[in-house]
């Protein structure tokens, strides 16, 4: 037996598959029969199924697929219906929203019509996952943090491309389905509005979201640096502590002076994943609505110096009483 294990030497262990605790008896049966895959062992747990799909489950997916149809069809035909140009040409291809002069209104088809019935199905995908997510939560018994936690991110598509749009006055304002067309719009977005880099929400935004990275990362090492004591199992450090635990909380008090517990430190990342969308949102929010020029707000508050004065100051002819 191995005597270290991490990411790159665990051991798998080959098991009859677990099927899972009993569901209610107003639940569906679970589906696909369990196997095991030697890769997904490489990355987690081998077990691959059953899964629960449920009603919403099933009308999720036939949104989101209906969806991805809408705006696939409409980048292929972009294309001239051209297979191979699909494939080399789809980082830069896109279903674009309605032009800014239909405002709200519904356009033809082929000028953002699509754009919205994709936007339409896609956003019905998005919440009934959410309320399945939830859902499943309750049903085994479990807190519902990851359903909020999914709730943030949704925020933030919701006031990309539908709050944000209806308080503007049009569909215009939102975001094009695309991978490079989408990055095309967030650069065009910020020089609209005087560098969105002023903005303090954008800030904060960034701010959580360089910082939930650093914790997930701190304490990813922190679990792997201690596998060796049995610090992966960190239900039974909890309940039954060994050296792993306290190993790993004298190596942070030793660097930093201070450590997280094993339940604190999923509340730090928690929270600061969470507000990382949320910050951002309300900052997506606020431009256009309420702030037309983030460089000029932050110079009127303090935030940003001026752009110094390089040139001499022009002269008004009228002032200069004619050529003597």
């Amino acid at each position: 037996m191995a005597e270290y294990q991490n990411l790159f030497t665990s051991v798998q262990v080959v098991a009859p598959a677990y099927p899972g605790v009993s569901l209610g008896a107003k639940d569906r049966e679970r589906i696909v029969t369990p196997r095991h895959v030697h890769l997904f062992g490489r990355l987690g747990d081998a077990q691959l199924g059953p899964i629960y799909l449920g009603y919403l489950g099933l009308w999720s997916l036939l949104c989101g697929f209906i969806a991805i149809e809408i705006i696939g069809l409409n980048m292929l035909a972009s294309v001239h219906w051209n297979p191979i140009q699909f494939v080399r040409q789809l980082p830069w291809l896109a279903l674009e929203p309605p032009p800014p002069g239909y405002g709200l209104h519904w356009p033809p088809l082929n000028e953002g019509g699509w754009w919205l019935m994709a936007g339409f199905f896609l956003t019905l995908s998005i919440l009934l996952w959410w309320v399945r997510m939830y859902r499943r939560a309750r049903a085994l018994g479990m807190g519902t943090h990851v359903a909020w936690a999914f709730a943030a991110a949704i925020w933030l598509y919701l006031v990309l491309g539908f709050i944000r749009p209806l308080l503007m006055g049009s569909w215009g304002e939102a975001v094009p389905f695309g991978i490079f067309p989408h990055l095309d719009w967030t650069a065009a977005f910020s020089l609209r509005y005087g560098n969105l880099f002023y903005n303090p929400f954008h800030m904060l935004s960034i701010a959580f979201l360089y910082g939930s990275t650093l914790l997930f990362a701190m304490h990813g090492a922190t679990i792997l640096a201690v596998s060796r004591f049995g610090g992966e199992r960190e239900i039974e450090q909890i309940t039954d502590r060994g050296t792993a635990s306290e190993r790993a909380a004298l190596f942070w008090r030793w660097t930093m002076g201070f450590n997280a517990t094993m339940e604190s430190i999923h509340r730090w990342a928690w929270w600061f994943a969470v507000l990382c969308p949320l910050t951002g949102g309300i900052g997506i929010l606020l431009t256009g609505t309420v702030v037309d020029n983030w460089f000029l707000w932050a110079v009127k508050h303090g935030v940003a110096p001026s752009y110094p004065a390089v040139f001499p100051p022009v002269m008004d002819p009228a002032s200069m009483g004619g050529v003597r």
